[in-house]
């Protein structure tokens, strides 16, 4: 089996051994959110709107801390990882924080073998989608776990980010493309000096797979923007121009770093 047929594997010990160190990392402050601090940004909150009451699938969670932050505004979550370590993880917040939380460890694909409900709303954020090689399969366990007018909300990193090298000196891979990124990394977006270095394997996907594959698969798009920041500061020469905006200092304002998306399912 060559890597990119193996990426599951690969990808799971990438996140069974980040987990830990972002455990510890000023960029999650795990301390500050037990003591009641919401991990989700303005941006998806006013996507989300009043969740209380509402039944939330939460794909591609890490350790939960989106998934908890919507638990205690009162909506009823389930949260699914590849990542076994992220998932004991979660549970072991939930249990911290007195949250009622359901976790699931699973490839986002095989979610059908684990779970048979129908939810209100589906979230999923921030560096999710470049781990499938396959939207449109990732599109259909959306609509099949989704009910007839559900939501789906989604906000991503900008595949224009994506394009770039790391130190962002130039485009070295394409705006998306089917074929696999397989490379090496030392330490993690949450903490760059971590003792880390691991393998990954992942794909580009523009936005016109996006939209096309939520399309296809029975979803009706009710919102689309861009963002020219990101509200996370995981990448390299960033300047924070507002509290919670980063951009890439030599960019400024001039590329997209970030994209929404609320869809809903037909009836």
């Amino acid at each position: 089996m060559n890597k990119e047929e193996n990426y599951l594997e690969i990808n799971k010990n990438s996140w069974n051994q980040k987990t830990k160190f972002h455990l510890k990392s000023e960029f999650y402050d795990v301390p500050s959110f037990l003591k009641g601090k919401s991990s989700l940004n303005q941006t998806e909150l006013d996507l989300l709107g009043n969740v209380k009451g509402k039944k939330i699938l939460h794909l591609q969670c890490h350790f939960g801390q989106d998934s908890i932050s919507l638990a205690r505004m009162g909506a009823e979550v389930t949260a699914i990882d590849l990542s076994d370590k992220a998932i004991e993880a979660g549970k072991d917040l939930a249990k911290q924080t007195n949250t009622e939380v359901r976790f699931i460890c699973c490839d986002v694909y095989d979610l059908p073998n684990h779970l048979d409900e129908k939810f209100d709303i589906i979230y999923t954020s921030y560096g999710t989608i470049g781990w499938l090689p396959d939207l449109d399969k990732w599109a259909k366990v959306i609509s099949h776990f989704l009910k007839p007018n559900g939501e789906f909300v989604f906000v991503e990193f900008h595949p224009v980010v994506w394009m770039f090298d790391d130190d962002f000196k130039g485009v070295n891979y394409p705006y998306s493309s089917k074929e696999a990124i397989i490379e090496s990394y030392e330490g993690t977006y949450a903490d760059k000096n971590a003792d880390l270095d691991a393998e990954y394997v992942m794909w580009n996907h523009g936005i016109d797979v996006v939209l096309s594959s939520l399309l296809q698969n029975d979803l009706e798009l009710k919102s689309f923007e861009e963002f020219n920041y990101s509200h996370y500061d995981c990448f390299r020469h960033t300047v924070e121009f507002e509290p919670n905006k980063y951009r890439i200092e030599k960019f400024g304002d001039k590329i997209p770093m970030m994209y929404s998306i609320k869809a809903i399912k037909k009836a």
